[in-house]
């Protein structure tokens, strides 16, 4: 049997560095910290050498189709599987940002929700049974931050299926091109994006459970980094506390589920839970 993998995604910096240090420190096997740039990939692998640990590193940008196959034969050319996998990369635009809606739209949703479906849909096969896979969603990514009950009855349709959910997502961004889409959507393509992510998770999980594979959605809290512009209350170390439990020490009965920053697991579909710091 080939050593345990472990991939995270996004991970030269913030939440996903954070995650990358507490695996090195904690997960039985190699730790892969994978970034679109490959010097700042790097420079993030050399810090974590400082502190005597070992990661380590691929170029990966999810967002290319060819770059998430390159890594996919070499992982499977190397080690054969992968037992975790934290998808963690994403962006979101400030809320001072001049691009218009759809443009805005366009490219988070091309990020957050079909880059990561890109990313899954190649790397899953890797999988091996009783693998782990953490999303990195947010509180954002809650259900009440879409105003039609239409479209969040549609969201929580335990027969949806991801082709559905990215037409969903697809007519989301055709919305806020034309400026139609406040009344129905709201108007953050971030949440939305992470809205779709929480119910991609949901579909994987029913996917694949006869593979006692896990796969969850997490809050990782509202975090100081350049995503949060530094407004976030919590170290990156903080805000890698629930993905690591989801990775590591969960128990096997937690799987599609929406968990809270704390390890609760909340309704996704419920009140919107709140924040405790």
């Amino acid at each position: 049997m080939s050593a345990k993998v472990a991939v995270v995604t996004g991970a030269n910096k913030g939440i996903g560095f954070a995650i990358v240090r507490g695996l090195c420190k904690r997960f039985d096997g190699v730790v892969y910290l994978t970034s679109r740039n490959e010097k700042r990939g790097k420079d993030a692998v050399a810090a974590l050498e400082n502190e005597g640990l070992r990661p380590k590193y691929h170029q990966l940008d999810i967002t290319s189709t060819q770059s998430l196959q390159v890594f996919h034969d070499y992982i499977k050319e190397k080690y054969g599987y992968i037992d975790v996998l934290v998808n963690n990369a994403g962006i979101m635009f400030k809320s001072n940002a001049l691009e218009p809606e759809g443009v805005q739209a366009e490219e988070t949703l091309r990020v957050n929700y079909f880059s990561v479906l890109s990313t899954c849909e190649i790397l899953f096969p890797l999988l091996r049974n009783g693998a782990r896979v953490v999303n990195i969603s947010s509180s954002l990514g809650h259900l009440s931050y879409i105003p039609s009950e239409k479209l969040r009855q549609k969201f929580q349709d335990p027969k949806l299926t991801i082709p559905e959910l990215s037409d969903l997502m697809r007519q989301y961004v055709e919305a806020a091109k034309q400026g139609t889409q406040a009344a129905e959507w709201g108007y953050s393509a971030y949440n939305v994006s992470k809205v779709g992510l929480t119910a991609l998770t949901m579909i994987q999980q029913r996917l694949l459970n006869d593979r006692d594979i896990k796969v969850n959605a997490v809050h990782p809290g509202y975090v100081d980094t350049d995503l949060s512009s530094h407004q976030g209350p919590l170290s990156i170390d903080q805000g890698a506390e629930a993905p690591l439990y989801l990775a590591l020490d969960a128990p096997d009965s937690v799987k599609g589920q929406y968990v809270w920053y704390d390890k609760r697991i909340v309704s996704w579909s419920g009140p919107q839970p709140e924040e405790i710091y």
